[in-house]
């Protein structure tokens, strides 16, 4: 069994962030820390996204810590400049990923130990920084009927191209802005589109700036620090009202038919009781936090979250244990500040572990680092 003092799971943002403060702290790399990634080469979550999203029209990317990611071209696919980045960070910092080796289950190992179960083999850790993301878990609403429907049905996670739907009736489903992006290009392909939603659309004017970033930072770790699942990110966010939505508004392609009320056999009926004819339907109804791996550590509230400490990355219930993507995290400037504050938080528990009368670790390192 390999022993490290932190074993990092997740190559995204997250944990490649956390990784580079890992070394500026002082941890060597292999010998002290590595990082276990699930994928078959660097890019994350965003090496799945569909070959139509551009640079341009993905979710802003931030750069990763001591290497800016530069101005990529915005018609090149989001998968393919992040793919590329990501590589490039791993190479040029000399992080240990190992993958692809996924990890299958996390669990006490005693003596305030965590061992981390892959298909390769186990892991003993000091501490474990999970950041695993939501990509591996789409998350599919029950409707009536939504068994008996004869036409396709596919998740975000499965979309690749918009051509393929050209000349069929499509619904979408969902409020956030993929459903935006999936209807517009949907509508370009020459497919007729339906929108539905469960709430009418929230967009909103406010400026995407660092005091709207704050408050919706606030608002997730609200709930995150009471044992709540997080919010979805267009409930923390709301859809931005630029000019390519105002135009799909406008003519009537951004235009919600309001609640699925169910489906039939070759359609779907709305909550209004209306009924159209449809030969896919997209569920555009976001993921889940990637956890079950998880699960013997049993770190569930009754409220159905997982309890957060202060910092953000600190599980109360299992110290050791640091979340980053998770909650207010799960954005990509999130994802960024969770990796410091958890190399941190990790370094620091290390110091006490040794001061305990554990194995030699790096030196303290004060809370604001």
């Amino acid at each position: 069994m390999d022993t490290r003092s932190v074993v990092v799971i997740g190559a995204g943002q997250a944990g490649l962030s956390a990784a580079w403060h890992l070394q500026r702290l002082g941890l060597a790399a292999e010998r002290d820390y590595v990082i276990l990634d699930a994928n078959a080469g660097p890019g994350g979550a965003w090496r799945h996204r569909w070959p139509s999203l551009t640079f341009d029209a993905a979710h802003g990317l931030h750069d990763l810590p001591g290497l800016p990611l530069g101005v990529p071209d915005p018609a090149e696919p989001a998968s393919a400049v992040v793919a590329r980045y990501y590589g490039s960070y791993e190479r040029r910092f000399g992080l240990p990923v190992h993958r692809p080796e996924r990890a299958e289950a996390v669990g006490d190992a005693g003596s305030g130990r965590l061992r981390v179960r892959t298909a390769g083999g186990e892991w003993l850790a000091r501490t474990v920084i999970n950041g695993t993301g939501t990509w591996d878990r789409p998350y599919w609403p029950w409707y009536p009927g939504r068994e008996q429907f004869r036409g396709r049905q596919l998740h975000t996670h499965d979309f690749r191209s918009a051509d393929e739907f050209r000349g069929q009736r499509v619904l979408v489903v969902g409020g956030g802005t993929s459903a935006l992006q999936f209807l517009l290009q949907l509508d370009a392909a020459g497919a007729r589109t339906l929108w539905s939603t469960r709430r009418p659309p929230e967009f909103t004017t406010a400026p995407f700036d660092a005091g709207w970033g704050v408050e919706v930072e606030r608002k997730v770790n609200e709930r995150t620090r009471a044992g709540l699942p997080p919010l979805s990110v267009v409930a923390a966010t709301g859809l931005p009202l630029n000019q390519m939505y105002r135009a799909g508004i406008e003519s009537g392609v951004l235009v919600s038919r309001g609640r699925l009320e169910r489906l039939t056999a070759d359609g779907v009926v709305f909550a209004d009781g209306s009924a159209e004819p449809v030969d896919a339907v997209l569920w555009a109804t976001g993921f889940r936090a990637a956890l079950d791996h998880l699960a013997p550590l049993h770190l569930r509230e009754p409220g159905g979250g997982i309890l957060m400490g202060t910092d953000g990355v600190t599980v109360p219930r299992r110290p050791g244990l640091f979340l980053v993507g998770y909650g207010a995290s799960a954005s990509t400037v999130g994802a960024t500040r969770a990796g410091r504050a958890a190399a941190a938080a990790a370094v620091r528990f290390l110091a006490a572990d040794r001061h305990d009368g554990a194995a030699a670790a790096p030196a303290s390192v004060p809370a604001g680092a």
